[in-house]
Order: C-alpha cells, then sequence, then structure tokens
C-alpha cells in the first residue's frame, strides 16, 4: 500500500506574462466592484425599511445567500419539498432576516457558524415538520456574512 501523500507541481511556465496577468486581475477586480454595486442596487429595490443594515460587514446578505434562501425556503418554489418554508412575501422576509441579525450570536455545536434566532409572534412559515412556526433562524459566518435563514430552529443533531 502507497501511503506517500501527492505534492503539488511547482509552477514551471517560465513565460509568465506580468502585462496580461495584471489586466485580468484589474479586469477582475473592476467586474467583483461592479457585481458587488449590482447586488446592493438589488437589495435596495426591496420594500424594507433600515435595508441599510443588511449590508453591513456584521449582517451582509449577499445576493447569492439571498437566492439560496429564496430557492430553498420561499413556498413559491417548488424545490427541496423537505425544509421549512416561508409564507410570508419576500419583502418580509428580508425583514424578519434583518430584525434576527440585531439577536446576540449562539454557537452551533460542531459547526464554525454561528446562529441568531428571532420569535416574530407572528406566523412565517413552516418547519420541516409541517408546524406553523412564529421563529426565524440566521445562519451566518463568524464573519457576519449571512449564509443562510429559515423558519424554525436549527434542530440538535441528535434529532437530525
Amino acid at each position: 500500500m502507497n501511503n506517500a501523500v501527492a505534492t503539488p507541481a511547482q509552477n514551471t511556465n517560465i513565460h509568465f506574462n506580468e502585462t496580461q496577468w495584471l489586466q485580468a486581475l484589474f479586469l477582475l477586480a473592476d467586474t467583483q466592484s461592479w457585481l458587488q454595486q449590482l447586488q446592493e442596487g438589488l437589495i435596495w429595490q426591496l420594500p424594507v425599511k433600515h435595508r441599510k443594515k443588511l449590508l453591513r460587514k456584521g449582517s451582509y446578505l449577499s445576493s447569492k445567500a439571498l437566492a439560496h434562501i429564496l430557492e430553498r425556503h420561499y413556498y413559491k418554489v417548488p424545490r427541496h419539498p423537505l425544509t421549512g418554508k416561508f409564507t410570508i412575501p419576500i419583502p418580509q422576509i428580508v425583514a424578519c432576516i434583518r430584525d434576527a441579525c440585531q439577536q446576540p450570536p449562539q454557537l452551533i455545536p460542531c459547526s464554525p457558524h454561528l446562529q441568531r434566532v428571532l420569535d416574530t409572534g407572528t406566523p412565517l412559515g413552516h418547519d420541516t415538520s409541517g408546524n406553523t412556526v412564529t421563529t426565524i433562524t440566521v445562519i451566518t459566518s463568524t464573519g457576519g456574512e449571512i449564509i443562510t435563514a429559515f423558519p424554525g430552529i436549527l434542530l440538535p443533531p441528535q434529532d437530525l
């Protein structure tokens, strides 16, 4: 049995074109800035008060994360049938995410991520068991980027 660890090959490209490389780097940086501006413009179009809170470093909602949340947890998108589903309009979902991000973060066992849980007192949707829930859970990175949000609470690992 060969237990040798493969080491990556050294970059043997002796024809490094610094000019082309810099052009590609600047093009990617400009494109990333442009996409960031488009994403922020998209969030500003939502009819939600205090939208700016969703673009802070402490609770950053990217278009990628919002698309994930809606694809997986919005009742009008018929994918992922065994997940909790929001049954409220998108602006209300975003407002609940914003409000939940004001809650103190809690550690998630066996995960590098944090969760914030908010009980709104009004029905938001249903959990994975089909029960109507008034609670939203928002999962964030330790840096504050919102990863996902769903109606209900995160079940402990033994309950999954």
